[in-house]
């Protein structure tokens, strides 16, 4: 079997068109469906990673929990009966990813921010009441589409009611995405919707300040170690137009303990559609700039550095206790 290419036909269904993407694990075609002429967008494993267990585990949950939902802020599967290879039909969107627009514009109005903010809380609302946690809720993985709408993408690493026994155990590349992963999901803790909730509030910060919550930090090691010891700095730094209500939502879904944060996706909603109406409890002065961890490079650079000062300073004072016998 080989790499599907532009005019290849799966299954005598569906007629691949063009490349649209391609990631770490596989490729994303514009594709018609010959049954019915709709645009269609497919999703294409690399060849050599269908027989890798994890990998085909993570594609099997993708596809059940895609066929489970249906949400219009959530991306559309479709079930296709008996498939020649391993591959995900999926409605195809005009637009761009989050992300994209990050890069392109860097820093969003509030007022745009929290719309999108709002309509990723219902979709999560829909999902964790659905028994759903997504677990790698980034910009990467939101698609703002022309007509104002968007959708929650990738669910590879998502956990679902009959899924209990996952935890975040394992390498980080397939836990989540540093910059937005809950203080838990470092741990190596199960979480649960509270989870999602610090993913968006990560992005919400990201959207209104231009910076990712401890962006600040030398290396991804760090970043990660930063959300278990403090937190990031105050929104309203790096962009003192933020209203203080926005940024004690942000810093309310931003929590270290998951018990402080917002229970639900739906709570965090109701303030983000009338932040007029948020209570101030001084969140911003009462952060804890991160210390650095014992493990992290910095330290590890400092210990050599501190031992290469004090080893000629011992070797000095042993040479006088030697001259004074």
């Amino acid at each position: 079997m080989t790499e599907v290419q532009a005019g290849d036909v799966l299954d005598g269904r569906f007629e691949i068109f063009e490349l649209i993407g391609r990631g770490g694990m596989g490729s994303v075609f514009k594709a018609t469906d010959l049954t019915t002429g709709r645009p269609l967008a497919v999703k294409i494993p690399f060849f050599e990673l269908e027989s890798d267990p994890g990998f085909y585990s993570r594609f099997q949950r993708e596809l059940e929990i895609g066929k489970r939902l249906n949400h219009p802020g959530i991306l559309k599967i479709l079930a296709v009966e008996r498939p020649s290879r391993p591959y995900l039909v999926m409605e195809y969107l005009e637009g761009e990813t989050l992300w994209d627009r990050l890069q392109r514009v860097r820093q969003l109005s509030t007022e745009e921010a929290l719309r999108i903010a709002t309509l990723i809380c219902e979709s999560l609302e829909y999902m964790h009441e659905n028994l759903v946690v997504h677990r790698d809720l980034k910009p990467g993985n939101v698609m703002l589409c022309h007509d104002g709408s968007l959708r929650i993408m990738d669910f590879g690493i998502a956990m679902m009611g009959a899924m209990r026994r996952l935890t975040f155990g394992g390498w980080t590349s397939r836990l989540g995405t540093p910059h937005y992963m809950a203080p838990e999901q470092i741990k190596g803790q199960r979480g649960d919707a509270r989870t999602d909730v610090y993913s968006l509030g990560a992005i919400l910060y990201e959207m209104t300040t231009g910076h990712a919550p401890y962006d600040e930090q030398a290396d991804l090691y760090s970043v990660m170690n930063a959300r278990l010891v403090g937190d990031p700095v105050a929104p309203r730094v790096y962009n003192p137009a933020i209203a203080p209500e926005v940024e004690e939502i942000t810093l309310h879904a931003l929590a270290r303990d998951p018990d402080d944060r917002y229970p639900t996706a739906a709570a965090m909603k109701a303030e983000l559609v009338a932040p007029e109406r948020v209570q101030l409890t001084g969140r911003a002065d009462r952060l804890k700039a991160p210390s650095p961890s014992l493990g992290s490079p910095y330290w590890r650079v400092a210990r050599i550095v501190l031992i290469a000062l004090l080893v000629p300073v011992l070797l000095f004072f042993v040479f006088l206790l030697m001259f004074r016998r």
